[in-house]
């Protein structure tokens, strides 16, 4: 990942890697294996936190909704991320809601459980204060980006923010295949969807990116959508 796409991306995916192991025991002890489907709804906006997850396989959307009931998607979690945790720190309700994008694993820790283990751990309540500090400053990043810059620019951003999110663990080499609907890019990017696909044939003809079937993108060129960002 270089350096710019770090801004863009939270942390949490290495939150739990060398705590000490008691730590670790008293949170896998209460851990709860679940599975969804795609399309199902983790848990949704204002409504109160019952606990935090390990997204074990799949990616998850979050998205908030306007008045006029339009979804704006903030982020895109992927295999090995903490999610809903920061309402659990903060005893608020969730801010955003989660759907799955794809069919999901997760391991989910209750509520009273995961603050019983961070009020005895020192090691884990440092590890959040920094993850938290730093996702403040992600969602700055994006704030910035997707609240100024020019259509054209965002979208050549997500792509590669979605390229990299994409990559499969096992194969790092291997092209990405980024699988997300129109209308979830749409909403990730910030536009409308007849304008995305404009763009997106833009690309495509200009061979920056391949699109299989109805939805699958292949980014060929990182170095102009790069150059397209006007970030590097």
């Amino acid at each position: 990942m270089g350096v710019l796409l770090e801004k863009y991306h939270f942390k949490t995916g290495s939150l739990l890697d060398g705590l000490p192991k008691k730590d670790f025991r008293a949170l896998k002890t209460h851990m709860e294996r679940r599975e969804l489907k795609k399309g199902k709804t983790l848990y949704k906006e204002g409504s109160y936190p019952s606990g935090a997850y390990i997204l074990r396989k799949g990616k998850i959307k979050i998205y908030q909704t306007n008045k006029e009931g339009n979804e704006q998607i903030v982020y895109i979690y992927k295999k090995g991320e903490l999610i809903g945790y920061r309402p659990i720190i903060s005893g608020q309700v969730h801010p955003v809601s989660a759907v799955t994008l794809e069919n999901c694993v997760l391991s989910f820790i209750p509520r009273n459980k995961f603050l019983e283990v961070l009020s005895t751990s020192l090691d884990l309540s440092n590890r959040l204060l920094i993850n938290l500090a730093h996702e403040f400053t992600v969602w700055t990043n994006s704030l910035s980006v997707f609240g100024l810059y020019p259509v054209r620019e965002r979208l050549a951003l997500s792509l590669l923010i979605l390229n990299d999110k994409y990559k499969r663990q096992e194969n790092q080499l291997a092209p990405a295949i980024i699988d997300l609907s129109r209308d979830d890019l749409a909403r990730y990017v910030g536009t409308a969807k007849e304008t995305l696909v404009r763009m997106l044939q833009n690309f495509k003809q200009r061979k920056i990116i391949k699109i299989e079937g109805r939805k699958k993108i292949i980014v060929l060129n990182t170095k102009e959508l790069k150059k397209i960002t006007n970030l590097y």
